[in-house]
């Protein structure tokens, strides 16, 4: 990531941390209208799920510049999805309700320069996150 794109990534999200219950809300409502089938994956409290989803993102976006911070974290999160149930054909419907939760919670503040970081960063997480679920699964089997 270029130091332009982390800066509009904490740019943007500075301004979704204010709305961050209602931007996780918007989220899962918009994942659960495109994806009907990952709702029986969440079989938590959806406002507390929104919380974690918030405080990850927070994580990250805070940490974007150490790598060695946000690697670990986000392996555990991946292998933790393999009981979750989730797959990596999930990741892109996640990565474009993400994109359009920003795009609803900003509006015209979230401009093509944003989409594409957040994409980007979206994109290189969710490739640490498939990888893990799949060593993770690897690992498992050999046991």
């Amino acid at each position: 990531m270029t130091p332009e794109q982390i800066a509009l990534l904490k740019t943007s999200f500075a301004k979704v941390e204010p709305i961050a219950e209602q931007a996780a809300a918007l989220f899962y409502k918009r994942l659960f209208d495109i994806a009907p089938s990952v709702k029986p994956l969440f079989k938590n409290d959806i406002n507390k799920q929104g919380q974690m989803l918030m405080s990850t993102i927070g994580m990250v976006i805070k940490n974007i510049e150490n790598p060695e911070k946000i690697v670990p974290v986000v392996r555990g999160l991946g292998q933790r999805h393999n009981a979750y149930g989730t797959k990596p054909e999930h990741y892109p419907i996640v990565g474009e309700t993400l994109l359009w939760t920003l795009e609803q919670g900003l509006g015209t503040a979230f401009t093509p320069d944003h989409k594409t970081a957040w994409a980007g960063a979206y994109a290189l997480l969710a490739g640490i996150m498939i990888e893990a679920q799949q060593d993770d699964r690897t690992q498992s089997s050999v046991a």
